[in-house]
């Protein structure tokens, strides 16, 4: 008998009833189990015998029925202004495409490149083909307003905030990060530190200040302005900062950078005067950039970014959001320490 319910179930598709009646429930409870409807009382025993049940005679849920009877596309969107075209954002996107994929969401790049007005009808296009919802993201950490064309739909801020609390938003830990490249460089003893800072007015360049001047003062060292120096968050800013610092007669011993190419800029400073790395000076940089950090000599230490935990962490946000789990978090995730040759 056995034999020949195999040789039947193997010649035509299994169906919801099929794994019903091998599980011993009803198609009710088989189907609320495999589409996961929320709120039903059902044993944790007879979940898991459904979908044994399911996996042993290969059963395969019909996701277009379920998506057409759910009003759903299954279709994520990414609207950037310029990360699409960023290298070292590269692992953002990365996070989000591994987090979709994994749930079984496609997800859709737009790089809008700053044009307000191209993003608006990029947004209503993705809307008419029934997007179920957007990660609205920047390329650097900043404050946002989002756009109108964007309204009613589900939404994560993506390396972002906005001043309406209701929309999710992942950041990086700036203050936190700040913190730990200072305190690199107070574990190995130096006490006169030099921070070359941005010249922007962003949340970047405020936390990683804040968070500079809290490990001073765990330390019991005291922050000097003059130690401070404000640039341009390129190679050419770094160089001239780290120029104004090193030149003069109670030169710093170490240097906190905004970024990696201000920390680039800091190692021509550096050569110019003859100092070297890191037997006279130590540097650490900010955001990992890969290509500098692994490219400079020696290596530098520096500060990631958490770019694919934040591109993951706003996918399964965005996707809980769209299935009806109600979330308001504002995460924000911890920035680690990538130690190289740079400090000593």
């Amino acid at each position: 008998m056995e034999k020949r319910l195999g040789k039947t179930m193997s010649q035509r598709k299994v169906s919801i009833k099929d794994v019903a009646a091998h599980a011993g429930v009803s198609v009710t409870t088989v189907s609320h189990v495999l589409n996961e409807v929320p709120g039903k009382r059902i044993t944790e025993a007879t979940r898991a015998r459904v979908k044994q049940a399911a996996e042993e005679l290969g059963y395969a849920p019909n996701n277009v029925a379920r998506n057409l009877r759910l009003q759903r596309s299954q279709m994520l969107a990414l609207i950037s202004d310029e990360i699409a075209t960023t290298p070292y954002a590269g692992r953002m996107i990365l996070g989000a495409q591994e987090a979709a994929s994994k749930a079984g969401w496609l997800l859709m790049l737009v790089n809008t490149g700053l044009d307000s007005e191209f993003e608006a009808a990029e947004i209503q296009a993705l809307r008419q083909r029934q997007v179920d919802g957007f990660l609205y993201a920047t390329m650097y950490h900043r404050e946002v307003v989002l756009p109108e064309a964007i309204g009613g739909i589900p939404t994560v801020l993506l390396d972002a905030r906005s001043n309406d609390a209701s929309v999710p938003s992942v950041v990086p830990d700036e203050v936190g990060g700040g913190r730990t490249a200072t305190e690199e460089l107070i574990r190995h003893g130096h006490s006169r530190i030099g921070f070359l800072n941005n010249v922007d007015d962003i949340p970047a360049t405020r936390g990683r200040l804040e968070g500079y001047r809290a490990a001073l003062h765990d330390a019991g060292l005291a922050f000097d302005q003059r130690l401070v120096v404000e640039e341009r968050s390129d190679t050419e800013g770094g160089l001239q900062a780290a120029r104004r610092l090193l030149s003069a007669t109670d030169r710093p011993t170490a240097l906190f950078c905004f970024n990696d190419r201000m920390a680039m800029g800091a190692y021509h400073a550096a050569a110019e005067l003859g100092l070297r790395i890191p037997e006279d000076l130590s540097v650490v940089g900010f955001d990992n950039q890969e290509l500098i950090a692994e490219g400079v000599r020696p290596g530098l230490t520096t500060v990631a970014l958490p770019h694919y935990e934040m591109g993951a962490w706003a996918v399964e946000t965005l996707i809980a959001q769209i299935e009806g789990q109600a979330r308001t978090d504002h995460a924000v995730l911890r920035c680690p320490l990538v130690p190289r040759n740079s400090v000593a």
